[in-house]
């Protein structure tokens, strides 16, 4: 490898950020320099080191923050400088890409390069959309061509610059970047020799939240994309597979398909969340109205590990909880072995599953996931020693309830609870006054007043937009601050209330 650094010439894949490849997540942690384009899920710059400068070059059909030549010049110059460079590019990046003219730059300068192939929109966009590209009934064959209008030659007849009569008997052919130029495509098609009446579809911003999809003929598709007011970025398939979506439909066709969905829990936690509405169809939005930190003393929490023999129940109420407590007694030399003795409590099955993880079954977990439930359930505490660890802000119901029941109650701070950093915040208020987030989420009450604070004015909500809590408590304490709650999960936990979503909005039939 050279001594003037390196590039990484990184295909992202066509969209989803779950697509891109193991390799170039490496690369991408191990970057110095993160260059990329337009297209780039900004999800995927998440994966850069927190020091890594990061350089925006993307390009649209009006106008270029860099030119090619000046992108090549500026991969030179970071090599030359000893960084290592990932250069991000959307699909793959010898595919359309010019990845070819940076990488032959890189050659003549003498430099190491790397080329990490990437998920080509050719062929994820109209699968995502149903669309498999060959089909051994329909099509053995298909082709990637170029739908972009060649610069400087408008006027031409064949502006693109296409072999129409070499291309018109590939059975699928499909076209990148030719939006605008989809009238010409498919009346040149025609015009070689191609059935007006074969199936076409266009595809655009394919394996996102944001994908959609106008379907027709090689006669009427460019009418129907202009109706539909479809802009670029899109991918058109032209063939007899794209009759096959409406067999194949998977991806756009999911419940939550499209919705946007503003999650508020702590950004160590939001992850779950998040990944549960993709799988649904939804694009997730984080916005951490709280972070989860240390006590600021220790001290209380190592004294009732030190006697937890002592104990006749623990009580966890979170999976915080759980993880602070874990956290501490590994510290201190101990295992599950000091729980000999002591029953436990867990409220909700996310909860009773951390302890599981750690070799401990819950002894309870009550049908109802609040501490009212535990109350009702745990039967007679008189005269018994009980360890409360949990968060600094939580509710005093259950240790009045219990020290009302007779209980001895020690309530141990085992994390904090704060007010997240709000970077955003701004961001998140006008997306919200503008109707850009369908749905927003509450899963403690803690997010719920931070949400309120960090946006304080709160905007006036869009009538679209659905504010759905976890449970009765959080829904309380929303409605407290005056939100409207249109949805309250019947079962409190992630699952509980993404299937609270789903019920939502299962209604109708979705249309292209």
């Amino acid at each position: 490898m050279s001594e003037r650094g390196a590039v990484y010439l990184i295909g992202a894949g066509p969209g989803d950020p779950g697509l891109i490849t193991v390799r170039g997540r490496e690369c991408l942690l191990a970057a110095d320099v993160v260059i990329y384009d337009r297209l780039i899920d900004p999800e995927l710059l998440n994966w850069t080191r927190p020091s890594a400068e990061r350089i925006y070059v993307g390009k649209q059909p009006d106008r270029h923050t860099l030119s090619q030549d000046e992108i090549n010049e500026l991969l030179v110059q970071k090599a030359q400088a000893g960084l290592k460079v990932a250069r991000l590019k959307g699909g793959d990046p010898f595919v359309f890409g010019r990845g070819g003219e940076e990488a032959q730059a890189l050659a003549a300068a003498g430099l190491y390069f790397e080329v990490i192939p990437g998920i080509t929109s050719a062929i994820a966009a109209p699968a995502y959309a149903g669309i498999p590209v060959t089909h051994r009934e329909a099509a053995a064959s298909f082709a990637v061509v170029t739908g972009h209008r060649r610069k400087g030659i408008e006027a031409e007849e064949n502006p693109i610059g296409v072999d129409w009569a070499a291309i018109a008997g590939v059975d699928t052919l499909v076209f990148l970047m030719g939006v605008s130029t989809l009238p010409v495509i498919a009346q040149s098609l025609i015009d070689a020799g191609r059935d007006p009446q074969t199936p076409v579809a266009v595809i655009r911003w394919g394996t996102t939240p944001q994908q959609r999809v106008v379907a027709g003929c090689l006669a009427d598709i460019a009418d129907r994309a202009q109706q539909a007011g479809l802009p670029p970025p899109a991918v058109t398939v032209v063939g007899e597979v794209a009759a096959l979506r409406a067999q194949l439909r998977w991806f756009d066709n999911r419940p939550l398909f499209g919705k946007r969905i503003l999650v508020t829990r702590a950004r160590s936690q939001a992850s779950q969340l998040s990944a549960r509405l993709r799988s649904m169809g939804a694009a997730p939005i984080e916005f951490p109205t709280i972070e989860i930190i240390p006590p600021n003393d220790w001290t209380p929490l190592e004294m009732a590990i030190e006697r937890l023999a002592a104990y006749d129940w623990a009580i966890f109420t979170s999976v915080n909880g759980v993880q602070f407590f874990w956290q501490q007694l590994e510290r201190t030399g101990k295992d599950s072995r000091a729980f000999a003795g002591c029953r436990l409590a867990a409220i909700g099955p996310t909860t009773a599953e951390a302890l599981a993880r750690r070799g401990l079954r819950a002894d309870l977990v009550p049908a109802e996931y609040v501490a009212e439930a535990i109350l009702a359930e745990i039967g007679s505490v008189a005269g018994k020693r009980v360890l409360l660890p949990r968060a600094d802000i939580a509710r005093p119901t259950l240790a009045e309830g219990l020290r009302s029941a007779g209980a001895v109650v020690d309530e141990i701070v085992a994390y904090q609870t704060v007010q997240g950093s709000g970077e955003s915040a701004a961001h998140i208020r006008q997306q919200l006054l503008d109707g850009h987030i369908d749905v927003i989420t509450l899963t403690t009450s803690s997010p719920v007043r931070n949400l309120v604070m960090s946006l304080a004015p709160f905007p006036p909500l869009p009538e679209h937009t659905t504010i759905a809590c976890i449970g009765p408590v959080t829904a309380d304490t929303a409605r407290e601050l005056g939100l409207p709650v249109q949805v309250v999960a019947a079962e409190h936990t992630i699952d509980g209330l993404v299937a609270a979503l789903v019920s939502q909005f299962t209604n109708g039939e979705m249309d292209d």
